[in-house]
């Protein structure tokens, strides 16, 4: 068990409608055209596979994908969606867990390795993946930019989203490199429901540094799916790196 924060059996069943929007056609098209075109005839193995919502669909385009996933309840809703022998999925931790075989992918979307609390799991993270790598494959975050440039002297609190269901903003611990991400969701019944959830925020430079650390070369980092380049003003990034053939 690593430092990441558990998903429980209600997290978990009501994930999939509250994401709705990551799961829109405008939004996987591009994820799954990127990875696709990544893993090419291997297998692809996706860290902390939740739900399916990235596995299931680039499963059906064709690229054979095993998961690794933290929690049974959330890996218990994606078995609703394809059986385990067509998407196998492992219960564990994204530091650690091994699965058999090697693959041409291994890819961590949504900013999923800040659930991992410490630098030293963030880096056993990125050396779990070059474990499972063919020479030649690549490992793929997709990760948020820290908007610390949003935070004024003594501010400590950044909203990223203000709308009519839900207000969402997060806290920042700027010496442990901790930031706390706050929701107030609004259920059908008008009442409001309040989240929070732990991550590890960190700078792509320093995602580069560990990957030296697992043997891994950066490719290529980009601000998007579609590949738009990625400049100082990018709030997130797709970085690749290769495992050296």
């Amino acid at each position: 068990m690593t430092s990441s924060e558990l998903w429980t059996r209600a997290d978990a069943e009501r994930y999939d409608a509250e994401e709705n929007e990551m799961s829109s056609a405008a939004v996987l098209e591009p994820t799954l055209a990127f990875l696709a075109e990544l893993a090419g005839d291997g297998r692809a193995l996706e860290f902390a596979i939740g739900t399916g919502r990235v596995g299931v669909p680039l499963r059906e385009r064709g690229v054979p994908v095993v998961g690794i996933e933290l929690s049974e309840h959330m890996a218990a809703v994606l078995r609703r969606k394809m059986d385990e022998h067509t998407l196998p999925v492992a219960i564990g931790d994204m530091a650690t867990t091994v699965v058999p075989g090697e693959f041409t992918l291994v890819y961590l979307v949504y900013n999923t390795i800040s659930n991992l609390l410490t630098q030293d799991e963030q880096v056993e993270c990125f050396r779990n993946a070059a474990r499972h790598l063919t020479p030649g494959g690549r490992f793929v975050i997709e990760l948020g930019v820290p908007p610390l440039r949003l935070l004024p002297p003594g501010q400590v609190a950044v909203p990223f989203d203000v709308s009519e269901r839900h207000l969402g903003f997060d806290t920042f611990d700027l010496v442990e490199q901790i930031l706390v991400s706050h929701h107030l969701t609004r259920d059908g019944d008008g009442d409001y429901r309040r989240d929070n959830s732990r991550h590890r925020y960190a700078w792509p430079a320093e995602l580069d540094l560990m990957a030296r650390l697992a043997g891994l070369e950066r490719e290529r980092r980009v601000a998007d799916w579609d590949g738009a380049p990625f400049t100082q003003d990018s709030t997130k990034h797709i970085s690749v790196w290769r495992k050296p053939a």
